[in-house]
């Protein structure tokens, strides 16, 4: 796979949704990929990436940025709240808000610093003890609690269970966006991109399909 068959699958994707063609952001998740392969996608005008550790992104990005100008870096993984602050420096978005404690450290930090990155409030939707997110049935109310706190929500996140057909999980997360007003849908993958942009994705999180599998 490459950049150039993933755009044009995203594409056949929308139009089979009856969908406007450039509605689907693609987020390049570039962590643990080596920079020999993430320059080209740089090369190639691509400027939304995706990230999992701030550590990591800290090491990589800012040189990048300096080189290349205006790029754009979400945060896909989980974030401990004493990397908060780095975080909300260093990334345009995050996508794994999951908790009060969370929240209100972001609160804190936006009051300090003036600014906040868009937050998306991730989603348990398999309700899987290992995996972090909110669970379903306490997303309406954790997003109007993060909403009390001035916080910039602006759309949900989730990465279904491994072995159910995500589909499912995806309408979920669409339905639990649609009764809050939030219009961002971070959802689907290398294997599911295509079913999740069927189901209403904004944001789609392609990796390896784009960059081969991590060394």
């Amino acid at each position: 796979m490459s950049l150039t068959d993933i755009r044009a699958r995203i594409a056949a994707a929308e139009a089979a949704a009856q969908r406007p063609g450039g509605s689907v952001q693609l987020i390049a998740v570039s962590k643990e990929q080596p920079e020999d392969r993430v320059l080209p996608v740089l090369d190639a005008g691509h400027r939304l990436f995706g990230e999992n550790r701030v550590q990591e992104a800290a090491g990589k990005w800012p040189g990048w940025r300096d080189r290349f100008g205006d790029v754009a870096v979400h945060l896909l993984g989980p974030l401990q709240s004493n990397k908060a602050r780095q975080a909300m420096e260093l990334f345009q978005a995050i996508h794994s808000l999951d908790r009060p404690k969370l929240a209100q450290s972001f609160a804190r930090l936006a009051q300090e610093l003036g600014h906040c990155p868009d937050l998306f409030v991730q989603v348990n939707t398999g309700a899987e003890p290992q995996k972090a997110g909110v669970l379903p049935d306490d997303a309406d109310r954790f997003i109007k609690d993060a909403r009390k706190l001035d916080l910039p929500i602006v759309g949900v996140m989730c990465i279904p269970p491994v072995d159910e057909d995500p589909a499912a999980h995806f309408a979920q997360l669409a339905d639990i966006g649609a009764r809050n007003g939030l219009d961002s849908l971070s959802m689907g993958m290398s294997d599911d991109f295509e079913i999740a942009i069927a189901q209403g994705a904004t944001h789609v999180r392609v990796g390896s399909a784009i960059f081969g599998a991590r060394r």
